[in-house]
């Protein structure tokens, strides 16, 4: 049985991960966590990997915590910046545990990974390409992690295809145009009724492509954080992870 804990734990999606651990047939809850309780509780002596859900501010500091103690994590905070990717490299590739790991993806929902994927393959086709996403008005973060994540997929996609700028013809007043990302128009949208949506819209003269990934319910994420839990515990990938889509291959 693999021992996991949960960072975050009385969180919305900390709650889901502890529901989702219990009914696993291979996984045991280890430890809780939450803020004012003590990191250092967990330990490789009680836990064979961390899942981390908590807020931007605080999630580099529990990484970076839980790495230096030698436990493996998977992490769902948004908000990464590559900054903090270089330094949590930085500590699991010296970590002294063999085959210690650390997984970061903005996303663990299944169709949203599929979606990022699709539309790597798709950017290099067309001539337009922009990100939409759209999420319930709780969410601090904007855009949101898988949005940015995405934006810069496809404009990697479209660099390696020797593509230039996208046409656009706007001037003056900018601001309802969206983020620019990597030259990728990200949209946000807070709304009321919304868990967490995403479309990328793609076009040429005369046809248009859009994809789409809709979760509904945080259940939709827990195959993913259940699928990264145990490549982390299975120590066949060491060191730092962004994205699930290398561990669907």
């Amino acid at each position: 049985m693999m021992r996991v804990s949960i960072v975050g734990a009385r969180g919305r999606m900390g709650a889901t991960v502890v529901e989702a651990v219990r009914s696993a047939p291979d996984m045991t809850v280890a430890l809780t966590v939450d803020a004012g309780d003590d990191l250092g509780s967990i330990t490789p002596d009680n836990t064979d990997v961390a899942v981390e859900f908590t807020v931007p501010s605080a999630s580099l500091r529990n990484v970076l915590t839980l790495v230096r103690s030698g436990v493996s994590v998977v992490v769902g905070t948004t908000g990464w910046t590559d900054e903090g990717f270089a330094a949590v490299r930085d500590a699991v590739d010296s970590a002294s545990r063999a085959g210690q790991s650390v997984v970061i993806a903005p996303n663990y929902a299944l169709s949203a990974v599929l979606m990022e994927r699709f539309a790597r393959q798709a950017a290099r086709y067309f001539e337009s390409v922009e990100v939409i996403e759209m999420h319930h008005p709780d969410k601090v973060d904007a855009p949101s992690g898988t949005a940015l994540h995405t934006a810069r997929v496809v404009a990697k996609a479209r660099e390696d295809a020797g593509l230039g700028a996208m046409p656009d013809a706007t001037t003056g007043d900018e601001t309802s145009r969206g983020q620019v990302v990597d030259g990728v128009h990200v949209h946000a949208i807070r709304l009321r009724g919304l868990n967490a949506h995403e479309e990328v819209l793609l076009g040429n003269p005369g046809e248009q492509l859009v994809l789409r990934a809709d979760s509904f319910d945080r259940s939709s994420f827990m195959p993913g954080v259940l699928m990264a839990v145990r490549s982390a515990a299975s120590g066949t990938r060491p060191g730092l992870t962004v994205g699930l889509e290398p561990l669907m291959d």
